[in-house]
């Protein structure tokens, strides 16, 4: 079965950074694009980053657009979302996400990994 599974999180400090990681299974990993969401208590989540099967293209919010930056690596099986000069407003549980066709539904589902939170505080 899908499985994404997020770590990386923590308590940090204002203008560190911090590498998240998703190690994903269950499906061919280098067929889909991978997504980075986050959300904080009471919002809707917020996607944060989205990069193509291949890596070749990456898309990101503007609120973190030039300090975090989205990879991967189809050899690992893995998407990383790096994050640089933190700020308090970056605190928020962070969720990787693919779109996996499901064959036995004959569509396309949404899976989710349980998050890592990141704390961004003096």
């Amino acid at each position: 079965q899908v499985q994404l599974v997020e770590s990386g999180g923590g308590l940090v400090q204002p203008g560190v950074s911090l590498r998240l990681s998703c190690a994903a299974s269950g499906f061919t990993f280098s067929n889909y694009v991978m997504r980075w969401y986050r959300q904080t208590p009471g919002k809707e989540r917020k996607l944060v980053a989205r990069i193509t099967n291949t890596g070749g293209s990456t898309n990101y919010a503007d609120s973190v657009k030039g300090r975090f930056t989205i990879s991967r690596d189809n050899a690992k099986n893995t998407v990383y979302l790096q994050m640089n000069s933190l700020k308090p407003e970056d605190t928020a549980v962070y969720y990787c996400n693919a779109d996996v066709w499901n064959h036995e539904t004959g569509g396309y589902m949404d899976y989710w990994g349980k998050g890592t939170l990141v704390t961004v505080s003096s």
